[in-house]
């Protein structure tokens, strides 16, 4: 079975709007990722969250809270695009290194969700 690995910048699911979601550039990433499943191949999708947070944003922010912002941003992100994928007809898990209720997995190992 091959298997590939895909990082996906938030920025690019904002599309020419530049911040949130632009559906129809995530639906476009998730039938060009539809079609290599449908090859048999295993994907491996790791997504950021500038987006929405991009960095450090705020000088008043602690770090910390900054960091956490960004992940809370990519979950987001992560929950998205997971269901145009499923929509699409995609098997998709979402893994977390932090406990984000039943809409996540958590996995503190160096795991990451495989749609097939």
């Amino acid at each position: 079975m091959k298997r590939v690995f895909l990082k996906l910048s938030g920025e690019a699911l904002a599309g020419e709007k530049h911040t949130g979601f632009d559906e129809p550039t995530v639906t476009e990433v998730a039938k060009q990722v539809k079609q290599i499943a449908d090859k048999g191949i295993q994907i491996g999708i790791v997504i950021g969250g500038g987006n929405f947070w991009r960095g450090r944003t705020s000088e008043t922010i602690d770090r910390t809270k900054a960091d956490q912002i960004g992940m809370l941003a990519t979950v987001m992100n992560c929950i998205y695009v997971s269901d145009i994928c499923r929509y699409l007809g995609l098997k998709t898990e979402i893994f977390t290194p932090f406990v984000c209720g039943a809409l996540c997995l958590t996995s503190i190992s160096h795991t990451f969700s495989i749609c097939s």
